[in-house]
């Protein structure tokens, strides 16, 4: 019981970093830039935050976006984190659908444990590349915009990032650890039987064998 909420436990914090990821990834408020504070900048609009995609302009009266279409013109760190955060987007699909498919209350045709365990192994091996990508890419963004312009303070994407990139990690060791300290069924190799003539325990032969040597 306690191996399964473990398990459990694991696929949901994995599942949970994932969509943390997805967020960080598809919204803007990764960073918030200004000169002043906060009340001068939204005074004069030069209040700014931004993200992958888009640079925005927050004020009492609008909140103005412009996307970031000149692929060619944008710094190196935004390229680079738009290539690693759709990495890790890319990497935590198959490694959830491939997680979710090992919990034990999920059976398939011809599912056994050895299935189970090898699946499971899989998907927590793509866990790590995607959380590393995550990791790097909200490092790296504010660096980079520090250094170009003045940076305020960060935003809840980039929170959503960091949060989702050490759930991945986390849910991935512990399904590995579930995995690597399950005892699984016992082997027949090893196996004993009591004989009452001679008796001594006497290694257990396959059935075959048993009933080819009662008929002679």
């Amino acid at each position: 019981m306690a191996h399964m909420c473990r398990q459990l436990t694991g696929s949901v914090a994995s599942c949970a970093g994932w969509v943390g990821v997805i967020v960080a990834t598809a919204t803007n408020d990764w960073v918030r830039t200004c000169d002043y504070t906060v009340a001068t900048c939204i005074r004069m609009d030069e209040l700014g935050s931004r993200g992958l995609w888009a640079e925005c302009v927050i004020s009492p009266s609008l909140y103005h976006c412009v996307a970031l279409n000149q692929i060619l013109t944008l710094p190196a760190y935004v390229q680079t984190s738009r290539a690693l955060m759709i990495c890790a987007c890319l990497l935590g699909l198959p490694a959830m659908l491939l997680v979710l498919l090992s919990v034990p209350c999920v059976r398939l045709q011809n599912d056994t444990s050895t299935i189970k365990k090898w699946r499971a192994r899989v998907g927590v091996s793509s866990e790590p590349p995607a959380a590393v990508c995550g990791i790097i890419s909200t490092i790296w963004f504010p660096i980079g915009t520090h250094r170009e312009e003045g940076l305020m303070s960060f935003g809840f994407s980039l929170y959503a990032g960091w949060v989702g990139s050490i759930l991945c990690l986390l849910g991935g060791s512990m399904i590995l650890c579930c995995h690597a300290s399950d005892p699984g069924t016992p082997s027949r190799d090893n196996s004993f039987y009591y004989s009452r003539q001679r008796g001594t325990a006497v290694p257990l032969d396959p059935p075959a064998n048993h009933a080819k040597s009662a008929r002679v």
